[in-house]
C-alpha cells in the first residue's frame, strides 16, 4: 500500500474512533478492524502493533503448556478417568453467556468426556468486588465457586482453564481512566488463580458485549467497547515481561495464568464482527445491557465455536482420536 494511502487510512481511523466517544456509537471499530489505527490515541489490534494473531513465542508458550492438561483426579494428579475443568469468571452477562455454553455442550460433538464446564460467574459480582479474596464480597464470590465445584464432584486442583469477561458497574471515570481501572482489577484477578487454583494453566479473556442498546448507566457504550483495551493492555501486560504475570514456571514463581484474548463478543450492532457476532435490539432484555434467551443462545454457539477451534484448546476440549 503507498504510504500516503496507509498514512490517510491511519488518520480516517483516528477521526473515527476520536468521534466515538463523543457519543456517535456507529463510528466505534472493533479492535481487530481499528488494527493500526487509533482510538483516542490508543492503537487497536488484539496484540501490539495492530495485529490480531498471538505473538509466535506467546503462541509457543500457550502450546505448551496447553499439553499440561490432561484428565486430573480430585488431588490433582494424572489420572485417565479424571476431569478437566473450564470455568468461567465473571458477573451477570457472563453467567448468561455461561448458560447459553452449557446447553450447547449437552448437545455438542466431539468434546472430549474429561473436559467439564463450570459456570462461576454470578450476578453482581464485578471486577471490582472479586478482585480482593479477603473482602466481603470476595469471600462471597470465591467460596461460591468452590461450592459449585464441589456441587459438581470435582476440585480446585481440577480447574486447568478458566474464561474471564468482566466489567464494572456504572463506570463514569471516561477513556482512558476506566480501562486502566479494569486492566488493574483483572491483573488482581488473573494473579488470584495459581493460588488458588494449582493446576490453571490457560486464562482466555473476552470484553463486553454491545452495550448500544442500554437503557440504564451499568454499563453502557463507549465503556463496554473501551472494555477491549483493558483486556489488550493485560496482555501485553505479560508480553511484555511483566514479572507479576509470570506464567512460566522456568522464569520463577508462576504468578498468573498464560493470557490470551478468548472469545471476540463486541459488535457494534447489527454490523458482523470478524468473528460472525452481531446483535439485534432483540438479543438483550429490557435494560438493554442483560442478554434475552435468543442472546444467550447466541453467545453460547460463538464460545462453543471458540473452543472447538483455536489452537490451544482443541487438544484438550476436543476428544482425541
Amino acid at each position: 500500500m503507498p504510504r500516503i494511502i496507509a498514512c490517510a487510512l491511519g488518520f480516517a481511523l483516528m477521526l473515527r474512533g476520536a468521534a466515538a466517544q463523543d457519543g456517535d456509537r456507529s463510528k466505534l471499530i472493533p479492535l481487530p478492524e481499528l488494527g493500526t489505527g487509533k482510538y483516542h490515541g490508543f492503537e487497536g489490534g488484539f496484540y501490539p502493533g495492530g495485529k490480531n494473531e498471538r505473538p509466535k513465542e506467546h503462541e509457543a508458550a500457550g502450546l505448551r503448556l496447553a499439553r499440561d492438561i490432561m484428565p486430573r483426579g480430585a488431588d490433582g494428579q494424572p489420572h485417565p478417568e479424571g476431569k478437566i475443568v473450564l470455568l468461567s469468571i465473571g458477573m451477570s452477562n457472563t453467567s448468561q453467556a455461561s448458560q447459553g455454553f452449557s446447553r450447547q455442550l449437552r448437545d455438542a460433538d466431539g468434546v472430549n468426556p474429561h473436559m467439564v464446564f463450570v459456570n462461576g460467574a454470578q450476578g453482581g459480582m464485578t471486577a471490582a468486588r472479586i478482585q480482593d479474596p479477603t473482602s466481603d464480597s470476595g469471600v462471597k464470590y470465591w467460596t461460591t465457586i468452590d461450592q459449585r465445584l464441589e456441587q459438581a464432584g470435582l476440585t480446585r486442583a481440577q480447574v486447568q482453564a478458566v474464561w474471564i469477561k468482566q466489567a464494572d458497574a456504572g463506570p463514569s471515570q471516561g477513556f482512558p481512566a476506566y480501562a486502566k481501572k479494569l486492566q488493574g482489577e483483572l491483573a488482581r484477578i488473573v494473579q488470584l488463580l495459581p493460588e488458588r487454583f494449582p493446576n490453571v494453566k490457560l486464562a482466555y479473556l473476552s470484553s463486553r458485549t454491545y452495550g448500544g442498546f442500554a437503557t440504564t448507566k451499568l454499563n453502557p457504550e463507549p465503556y463496554a467497547y473501551e472494555s477491549g483495551f483493558s483486556v489488550k493492555w493485560l496482555i501485553e501486560q505479560q508480553l511484555q515481561g511483566d514479572a507479576g504475570l509470570n506464567c512460566d514456571p522456568a522464569r520463577g514463581k508462576v504468578k498468573a495464568p498464560w493470557l490470551s484474548w478468548g472469545p471476540d463478543l463486541w459488535a457494534n450492532g447489527a454490523k458482523k464482527n470478524r468473528a460472525g457476532v452481531s446483535y439485534e435490539e432483540s438479543d438483550f432484555g429490557k435494560d438493554g445491557t442483560h442478554h434475552s434467551p435468543a442472546g444467550v443462545e447466541k453467545l453460547g454457539r460463538h464460545l462453543l465455536e471458540f473452543f472447538r477451534t483455536d489452537t490451544t484448546t482443541r487438544g484438550w476440549f476436543l476428544r482425541q482420536p
